[in-house]
């Protein structure tokens, strides 16, 4: 019987992670399929049973349920626990494993754009999903300062009993950075935009947006024409999605220039 593999949020139509993990499929000979669904909260608690009568077996998690589906799960992994944060299932001697490969993706990424957190002030904006995981990884890159600033403001401060050390501010608020990370959803669609105006931060300074379909988002585009380093999330996608695709298959699929390609 083929193996099936599913990616679970809301939204999930933008979501690539079927084309590139049933072409590593493909690449690596594994009779497996990969698929995306629309899943509302009500049915977690089904999608995890099926994990664990092996009917799925793995399951990518992205916005808005990656701390929602913690109290389904037998376990967390360290990173998980510490970020209360789950971006991948598997089951494990009977067990549903939750773990967090957001972490190393982002890591990664930020080697790719050959840039160094270390000693800069960083500016998060979001403070759903993926923010947690960046906020850990920042802090393993030994960045100086982290200020966080959410629309709903009680969502950052949720995030000082993880991350003591963090600074909150008001949603439209801009400060100094060296570096702005957009972790929220805003930009998914184009004609959405974040209105803080960062038209007074300087040129050279590094935008940085977790969102990478549409690869530039209206984040990037005004920050491009202000003269700033710009990256979008797509380098974060595939590092992320290449643990997971590891401790799925136990084999390492390859980052090359055609699998970068295929999300063009």
């Amino acid at each position: 019987m083929k193996k099936k593999f599913l990616v679970i949020g809301k939204p999930i139509e933008h979501s690539l992670s079927p084309e590139l993990h049933n072409y590593w499929l493909k690449k690596n000979n594994i009779d497996a399929i990969y698929e995306k669904k629309k899943l509302e909260i009500k049915d977690i608690e089904n999608i995890i049973s099926e994990v664990k009568e092996n009917k799925l077996h793995g399951i990518n998690v992205t916005v808005p349920y990656k701390k929602e589906i913690i109290p389904f799960l037998d376990e967390l992994s360290p990173e998980a626990k510490e970020t209360q944060s789950v971006n991948t299932i598997y089951l494990q001697n009977g067990s549903t494993i939750g773990h967090n490969t957001d972490i190393a993706g982002f890591e990664l990424a930020i080697k790719y754009a050959k840039y160094d957190i270390s000693n800069k002030n960083i500016f998060i904006l979001g403070a759903g999903g993926v923010a947690p995981s960046i906020i850990y990884s920042l802090k393993k890159l030994n960045a100086s300062k982290i200020t966080l600033s959410n629309r709903t403001k009680e969502k950052a401060e949720s995030l000082k009993v993880l991350f003591k050390d963090i600074e909150i501010v008001d949603w439209g608020t801009n400060i100094d950075f060296d570096m702005v990370i957009n972790a929220t959803s805003i930009g998914l669609n184009n004609a959405e935009e974040i209105k803080i105006d960062f038209s007074s931060s300087g040129p050279n300074k590094f935008f940085y947006d977790v969102i990478y379909n549409p690869r530039e988002t209206t984040f990037l585009k005004k920050a491009k024409l202000l003269g700033n380093k710009v990256e979008n999330g797509k380098m974060m996608f595939i590092y992320q999605a290449h643990q997971s695709f590891t401790i799925w298959h136990k084999k390492m699929p390859k980052i090359d220039d055609e699998t970068i390609e295929l999300l063009d």
